[in-house]
């Protein structure tokens, strides 16, 4: 199967959970300001950070976290282009055009950056990502303390279309064989 495939293979499942949330709560994320969204980020990545180095006390697995730091990667993006609200303040058709744009572009960078990496990826193991994501997050706090301003690094939109893309490998690598 090629990496794209397999990316919209991965992708699948997570655009449904995000849909069915949506349809549930409408688009209260909306309200969340980007901080935040960061923060519940890390939230995702230090659970699976934990659950893979311990034994979980609750029965969850990291599928589930790595699935919603990709949604909650796609929320962060879009969060940076519209401000946060007061509350959900567009509809459910407009949420998903605006989470399928930015899947594509993550699709698109992902392409980009696999041609010139050559399938590096394959390569790794899964608590790499896990590091790579919680390393890219620490990042963007940084980023968000100085305002959103870097002097020569990339900015807090790059690093959410790289933990997205870090946390689609996992879910293939978590998923394949099945």
């Amino acid at each position: 199967m090629s990496t794209l495939s397999q990316f919209d293979t991965a992708l699948a499942p997570c655009r449904e959970v995000f849909y069915k949330k949506l349809r549930d709560y409408g688009a209260s994320w909306r309200i969340m300001r980007p901080r935040s969204v960061t923060d519940q980020l890390y939230i995702k990545a230090k659970r699976i950070r934990t659950l893979e180095e311990e034994e979980a006390m609750v029965d969850e697995g990291v599928l589930g976290e790595f699935m919603a730091i990709i949604n909650y990667g796609i929320i962060g993006l879009i969060q940076l282009d519209l401000g946060y609200a007061d509350n959900a303040d567009i509809s459910a058709e407009r949420a998903m055009s605006l989470y399928d744009a930015k899947m594509k572009m993550a699709r698109d960078l992902m392409t980009a950056k696999n041609h010139d990496y050559g399938d590096a990826w394959r390569g790794m193991r899964v608590n790499s990502y896990t590091d790579f994501i919680l390393t890219k997050i620490q990042r963007v706090k940084e980023i968000e303390g100085n305002s959103g301003k870097t002097l020569i690094s990339e900015g807090i939109d790059s690093n959410y279309f790289d933990i997205i893309n870090y946390a689609v490998f996992a879910v293939i690598k978590l998923t394949e064989g099945e």
